[in-house]
């Protein structure tokens, strides 16, 4: 008897890691070499942990050989709670902070407490796909929101609220987003936060980057935002500390908990049911957030993450019939082409012609739950010789297809 996956994965999907990918790993089997372009893994590019938080979880591994409480190690969530205090929020306790084995695992667990069936949740477009796929798999429904390209692809605050129903559970804020890299202002962040309050959902802020921030813009967290809804921030050391490997995340409840008892039981089950996150990784979260943030270096003006990125940001504009916001975060761009100007049927189409012709791996806009299909996704994480060279080879690629 033949063997079926489950209906719920048919109309999922993550591109990041998809049917490109694949046909990548294909030709490297064949011998040629990838250039990948495709995932935003600091350590694959040369950046590398920081040593003060090895060096500590190399003299304290011994402590890790046990279970341990299933929200977490007390120093580490301690440390959590401290970093969103010196934020300025306030009321918070230890037990409002959870480690999970990244951020991802934490974005499972906190729609499986939440959705029933046909439950809708509020996603950026375009988005992390993680969510979406997430929302799907715990049989809620996705509904994306626009971010406008023409605004520096910050959220239509109008779009959102024309979408909330009776059946809205909650909103996704990616902050600074992935893949854009916008970065919100205070005003957006707030005016987010009052729509959750006027519909009385969960906030869900995806804060991920929040230290990769470029030409001196300002991160506003959504934590501690409001006395009247939940919301629930996340971070990690996967991109700031370019921990990826390591797979350490945290999230911290803040706001109208009373009125989440229920909801905070049923976290509190599902952590348990998995015992704990990875001991080892958490006896570094301290150090890290505590320690020297080595990441502002990196995104300073003279920094290795801020000059790659102007580089690909410049380069791409170059590009007649290419064009390209900003990113004020993170560690992606976001460009836009012209399928009037080149051969392409649409961005699949364009990064399969990459990958076969130019052996580079980007992912299409597409794979970000985006409707339109012009733009496709690109990680500057490539040392800036490297990445000159990728982008030439792009360059030189949408001049081969120009109509």
């Amino acid at each position: 008897m033949d063997i079926y996956k489950s209906k719920r994965l048919d109309n999922l999907k993550y591109e990041i890691r998809g049917p490109v990918y694949e046909k990548a790993l294909v030709l490297q089997n064949q011998g040629y070499k990838i250039t990948s372009l495709n995932i935003g893994n600091p350590a694959a590019f040369g950046f590398e942990t920081p040593d003060e938080i090895i060096h500590d979880i190399i003299v304290n591994i011994r402590n890790a050989q046990g279970y341990v409480d299933s929200r977490g190690l007390f120093a580490a969530r301690k440390a959590v709670m401290q970093y969103y205090q010196n934020q300025g929020v306030k009321n918070s306790l230890i037990e409002d902070v959870y480690i999970g084995n990244g951020v991802s695992e934490l974005i499972t667990l906190v729609m499986t407490a939440l959705l029933n069936l046909d439950d809708e949740v509020l996603i950026p477009s375009p988005d992390y796909p993680l969510w979406t796929t997430v929302v799907g798999l715990q049989g809620g429904k996705a509904i994306h929101y626009l971010c406008d390209e023409a605004n520096d692809w910050n959220p239509d605050i109008e779009d959102i609220e024309s979408k909330i129903t009776s059946k809205t559970k909650a909103i996704v804020l990616i902050n600074p987003n992935n893949p854009t890299g916008a970065v919100y202002t205070k005003e957006i962040v707030e005016k987010i936060v009052r729509i959750a309050e006027k519909h009385q959902l969960i906030l869900f802020s995806d804060e991920i980057y929040d230290k990769i921030i470029y030409d001196s813009v300002k991160h506003h967290s959504a934590a501690g935002l409001s006395e009247d809804i939940l919301i629930v921030t996340m971070g990690g050391l996967s991109k700031n500390y370019r921990a990826a490997g390591f797979r350490g995340g945290w999230m911290i409840l803040t706001g109208a908990k009373h009125k989440a008892k229920s909801y905070i039981e049923g976290l509190n089950f599902l952590f348990s049911t998995r015992l704990c996150a990875n001991v080892i990784t958490q006896l570094g979260i301290q150090t890290a957030l505590g320690g020297y943030q080595s990441i502002n270096d990196l995104v300073s003006q003279d920094g290795r993450l801020a000059k790659q990125m102007n580089l690909a940001y410049e380069k791409l504009n170059s590009i007649s019939g290419v064009s390209c916001v900003k990113p004020k975060g993170a560690l992606y761009l976001f460009p836009k082409f012209d399928l009037d100007s080149f051969t392409f049927k649409d961005d699949n189409d364009f990064v399969m012609s990459l990958l076969e012709e130019q052996k580079i791996l980007v992912v299409g806009g597409q794979g970000f739950n985006f409707t339109r299909k012009d733009h496709f996704r690109i990680v500057f994480l490539q040392h800036v010789e490297q990445l000159t060279i990728a982008l030439d080879k792009i360059a030189n690629h949408f001049n081969n297809h120009r109509k």
